[in-house]
């Protein structure tokens, strides 16, 4: 089966079904890798605190870690405006190319990196470098992979072809789930603490090659070829950004805000807070977790299809006034401090993020033209990102010490949903027109 995706000079440009599994996969490969690793930092957070951070406060030692989590959010946005820009001259796959080799650098550090008791202040200080790296191909990955994907995909399954982007992320979620459980209930605690934690960074190095393989054998996208034959491709894309579309970019950051907010609370920060604040064991955390994930990323593409259907922005709505109303109630129940209340509230906050995350990619998408698609996602989502998503772990451990309520996590939820819910009021569904 073949499918019309573009027009290169004169020629259509047709893509077989094998073509479109491949771009799928190698468009989606990064970032299995990149939330796999990030994963595992959240899952592994308090083990990382006690190794990397002096004795004495926990609560200090842990906000000292959500802190250096945070802080590779920071270079996203560096990283958007070096590898956005490379991305619209050049191709999305050579920058597709060079975010796998850095975030493969990155992962192997934490992995290797020796212990606050063995280095001193070399040892936050080199996770510190470690996560910058990261986060610095981050920055390059998402915007990336969304054009990616999405200039790969017919018209009418852009909802479908987008979502694969965040079925991606929630099976790097998912696998670092898995490591994670199975490190955690097959070791003692002696060893999981002294090195099964780097066996789960280490393992993320083979992510980073099959990446790097299958985005070096694809062709660019599409569009990107079509613009290029064209001699359209623009030469400066951050100022033709700044300059033609600042209201789309102020929109993307908006647009961000719920989404990354909810996101990692639901998947990264609630292991460590069911542990933490509930007292519920970390087996049980993560066996949770792992649930959830399965059913998250089933929902994806489901969802993703949808909203071919339906359209983006009815779904971004009920995302948002989900969060809106139910994240509090959600997280009480959670307290209730039993097996099966820690699991259908996740279960109602996955669905909910389901609904942002499927239509999401293809949403933000089509409202850049392919000229300068990739450097606008990339800047608009990860300042979006770095603001608010990679700091929400710290925020809602902060806010609990703060105020001494172990619901207080939800208030910032809520804000975040109720501003992007009157972002997404000016915005306009663009899911039945052609990418520009």
């Amino acid at each position: 089966m073949t499918t019309v995706v573009g027009v290169e000079g004169k020629h259509v440009i047709m893509q077989d079904g094998k073509t479109v599994r491949k771009a799928i996969v190698a468009g989606s490969i990064g970032n299995v890798m990149e939330w796999y690793d990030w994963s595992i930092y959240g899952f592994f957070a308090s083990t990382i605190s006690k190794h990397f951070f002096p004795d004495g406060n926990s609560v200090a030692a842990l906000l000292s870690t959500f802190l250096v989590f945070a802080l590779g959010f920071v270079m996203r946005p560096l990283g958007s405006l070096v590898f956005g820009p490379y991305g619209d001259k050049v191709g999305r796959r050579k920058a597709l190319a060079m975010a796998v080799i850095l975030m493969a650098i990155g992962t192997f550090m934490i992995g290797v990196i020796p212990t606050y008791q063995q280095i001193g202040n070399a040892a936050p200080i080199l996770l510190v470098v470690a996560r910058l790296i990261q986060g610095f191909s981050a920055g390059a990955e998402w915007g990336g992979s969304t054009s990616f994907l999405v200039e790969y995909a017919p018209r009418s399954k852009r909802g479908l072809y987008g979502s694969w982007q965040q079925f991606s992320t929630g099976a790097g979620l998912f696998f670092g789930s898995v490591v994670s459980t199975i490190l955690i209930t097959t070791l003692s605690p002696g060893a999981l603490d002294s090195w099964g934690w780097r066996v789960a960074f280490l393992i993320g190095i083979v992510l980073g090659a099959v990446g790097l393989y299958l985005r070096m054998k694809m062709e660019d996208t599409p569009k990107f070829r079509e613009v290029k034959e064209a001699a359209h491709v623009a030469k400066q894309p951050l100022k033709e950004m700044v300059t033609k579309h600042p209201l789309q970019v102020l929109q993307a950051i908006g647009f961000t805000i719920s989404w990354t907010v909810s996101y990692y609370i639901t998947f990264t920060y609630l292991p460590t807070y069911i542990k933490t604040v509930v007292h519920m064991s970390f087996g049980a955390a993560m066996a949770s977790n792992l649930i959830i994930l399965t059913f998250f990323i089933i929902l994806i593409p489901l969802v993703g299809a949808l909203s071919d259907r339906v359209g983006r922005k009815k779904l971004l709505m009920l995302s948002c006034a989900g969060f809106a109303v139910l994240a509090y109630p959600m997280f009480l129940l959670i307290n209730q401090g039993s097996f099966v209340m820690i699991l259908i509230p996740q279960f109602v906050l996955a669905l909910f993020e389901a609904f942002f995350a499927a239509p999401g990619p293809a949403a933000l998408a089509e409202i850049f033209p392919t000229r300068v698609r990739n450097s606008s996602l990339s800047v608009g989502y990860n300042i979006g990102v770095a603001l608010f998503g990679g700091t929400a772990p710290m925020i809602a451990t902060y806010l609990i010490s703060a105020t001494h309520s172990k619901l207080s996590p939800t208030y910032y939820v809520i804000g975040c949903a109720i501003v992007t819910f009157f972002v997404l009021m000016g915005m306009k569904d663009r899911y039945r027109e052609e990418l520009d």
